[in-house]
């Protein structure tokens, strides 16, 4: 009998680890654990003292020429010194590779270690520290094009929505909100002046989720599945955001972020119209991931997205966002 056709599976580690060992020339006792599976297939890979994170991602999820964007980025920002996971080259110097998966072709990159933690909250001098990491990763990719996603109205508002409509029912409160809230910035990306607006390449994902904080105040940012082209400031607006989810005293909220906004114009500066946008912005970036999250079901979001998670997604996530910067009105 032929096996079942799946459309996503998980590699067994055991021969992952031989696969590795193969491949990058580790020691014997190399072994594989899988730290998350999600969009991507993350495991820690030791060897010895070593560690190193192998990424395998998902079937048609991101194309070779993509995957290949994401590495001659990340090796221009480790090359600049900046503290990020670097994609390691195997022993033939190749930095990806092809997995024939029971439902076909996968793609699989090794990555730097990231020493340290996940921290939910932490110092305004980290945050400012970050700011400054920010601002020097934005001077390297200011007017940078990647052969990657742009990051357009069309993208972070329209097809969204779209998505949407399979989870949640158009006649619900929740959903008739994302559409005048979709409107409205619509709306807004049309008066911005483009003229003080910097563009190029994006992470679009810098939150607590995707960065180490070593206790020597080392940071490190990984995960650029999402790197892709857009307006710079949509990472200031995002990174906001996600303070905001964070610090529910509004007090801490605003030193946390004027520290971060602090460290960022000490590199480079934020115009005022980049700076009038970031409400607006972090706002369609919340749009764009309730989209990925509607795409990616059948291997992600499976176990939470319904109608009742979107609704309290929306109401005291979207809405709360809204509310709090009185967009619309």
């Amino acid at each position: 009998m032929q096996p079942f056709p799946v459309s996503s599976s998980i590699l067994s580690k055991t021969h992952l680890a031989q696969f590795l060992q193969n491949q990058y020339s580790l020691g014997p006792t190399t072994s594989c654990q899988l730290l998350k599976a999600g969009v991507n297939h993350s495991y820690l890979v030791t060897d010895g003292s070593a560690k190193s994170i192998f990424r395998v991602y998902s079937l048609d999820w991101r194309t070779k020429t993509e995957i290949g964007e994401e590495i001659k980025l990340l090796n221009l920002l480790q090359e600049n010194g900046l503290p990020v996971s670097y994609p390691i080259a195997d022993a033939s110097g190749v930095f990806i590779q092809e997995l024939n998966a029971s439902e076909g072709k996968r793609f699989g990159v090794l990555f730097s270690f990231a020493e340290g933690e996940k921290l939910l909250t932490f110092s305004e001098e980290l945050h400012g520290k970050l700011g400054q990491i920010m601002a020097q990763f934005h001077q390297l990719t200011h007017n940078l094009k990647l052969e990657r996603e742009t990051y357009t109205p069309q993208v972070l508002l329209v097809d969204p929505i779209e998505k949407l409509k399979s989870f949640l029912p158009e006649e619900t409160p929740e959903f008739q909100f994302m559409r005048t809230a979709q409107q409205y910035m619509l709306d807004e990306f049309v008066r911005i002046d483009q003229s003080e607006i910097r563009e190029g390449g994006v992470h679009l994902d810098i939150w607590f989720d995707n960065l180490n904080i070593a206790r020597d105040g080392t940071i490190t940012i990984f995960d650029f599945d999402f790197c892709g082209n857009g307006l710079l400031c949509l990472d200031i607006a995002y990174y906001i955001l996600q303070i905001h989810s964070t610090e529910t005293d509004l007090a801490e909220f605003n030193k946390k972020k004027e520290s971060f906004l602090r460290g960022y114009e000490s590199i480079t500066k934020i115009s005022d119209e980049e700076k009038r946008l970031l409400p607006m912005l972090a706002e369609s970036i919340y749009f764009f991931y309730i989209g990925v999250q509607c795409e990616r079901f059948d291997n992600w979001s499976n176990t939470f997205l319904n109608e009742m998670y979107l609704k309290r997604f929306i109401n005291l996530r979207v809405k709360r966002w809204f509310d709090f910067n009185e967009l619309g009105e």
